[in-house]
């Protein structure tokens, strides 16, 4: 009974050490599967968000990029406005003062043109005054001298010129002159005063 006893004992024995041993490898497998399964599960989070934090960095680095190209041309295009504005500013300014000195030229010869104009003017004034008088004394000469020998001087001048004389004279002065003209002189003389009586306007 006791022999019999033993064996059945140690056979329980073995039976709980081989179950312990089994159910402590279950237990390790499953903690490493776990372990597996966790570290899986962690790498393949860390790696999207790797991804994702790439992708994140990427995008601003490339917009960045096409951002900075375009700031580029872009500053490029105006550093170009500027300078040819600059140029264009220095052209206006290399104009204004070619104009400005042109203007003060062109004033100056004005001022010239003026003064010379005014005593131009002064010049003739005397010379009409000169002319006038010596007219005036022409005439005052040709009335005092006897109506046959002014016939004779006016019968050789031109007829404008005498007619000139004689439209200055008092009536019987230039009618005793008349008188002693040739008949087609006369005519001319007394022709081309008509005409010049006849555009004075009428009031």
């Amino acid at each position: 009974m006791k022999f019999f006893r033993k064996p059945q004992i140690r056979r329980r024995a073995r039976r709980g050490s081989i179950l312990l041993i089994a159910s402590l490898l279950c237990t390790s497998a499953l903690l490493r599967i776990a372990a597996g399964v966790d570290i899986a599960v962690a790498a393949n989070s860390s790696a999207e968000k790797d991804r994702a934090v790439q992708a994140e960095a990427s995008k601003p680095l490339a917009n960045g990029g096409k951002d900075r190209a375009e700031m580029g041309r872009l500053l490029s295009a105006l550093q170009e406005r500027e300078s040819r504005l600059k140029d264009r500013e220095q052209q206006i300014e290399a104009r204004a003062k070619a104009l400005s000195v042109a203007g003060e030229e062109i004033e100056q010869r004005l001022k010239t043109l003026e003064a010379a104009e005014a005593k131009l003017r002064d010049t003739l004034a005397l010379a009409s005054g000169a002319a006038e008088d010596d007219l005036a004394k022409l005439t005052t000469v040709y009335e005092s001298m006897k109506p046959k020998d002014a016939a004779a001087l006016f019968q050789t001048m031109e007829p404008d010129f005498a007619a000139g004389f004689l439209g200055r004279m008092r009536p019987e002065s230039a009618a005793s002159i008349m008188a002693g003209l040739p008949p087609d002189v006369a005519y001319s003389i007394s022709a081309i005063l008509a005409g010049r009586n006849a555009n004075v306007p009428k009031s």
